[in-house]
């Protein structure tokens, strides 16, 4: 069983900048490719980037490209998602999510979910 927490949401303003952080525990997360999902009401979550923990692997929705930034902290078994010049239509329940690298990144589907940090983008 892997355990996911995010931190670091928040209510900012266009351009602003804000980090992310995803702790996580549990026997075998490091076995996992790791992910960050969004979900705005009324709509499908959607892959926002990923990363393997030896950070070797990454990968970005076009959307976020030149402006989101995945990294690992293996000693804090964190993974954090700088989002910089932020966007209201940054505007959603980001997720932290934990699986196999092709079904994370190309099908959405993660074996484990963290409970999601809000983040408030306004113009």
């Amino acid at each position: 069983q892997v355990q996911l927490v995010e931190s670091g949401g928040g209510l900012v303003q266009a351009g602003d900048s804000l980090r992310l952080s995803c702790a996580a525990s549990g026997r075998t997360f490091m076995n996992y490719f790791m992910g960050w999902f969004r979900q705005v009401p009324g709509e499908e979550r959607e892959f926002v980037a990923g990363i393997s923990w030896n950070g070797f692997t990454t990968r970005y929705a076009d959307s976020v490209k030149g402006r989101f930034t995945i990294s690992t902290d293996n000693p804090k078994s964190t993974v954090y998602l700088q989002m910089n010049n932020l966007k209201p239509e940054d505007t959603a329940l980001y997720y932290c999510a934990a699986g196999d690298f092709g079904r994370l990144t190309y099908k959405g589907d993660p074996d484990y979910w963290g409970q999601g940090t809000q983040v408030t983008v306004s113009s």
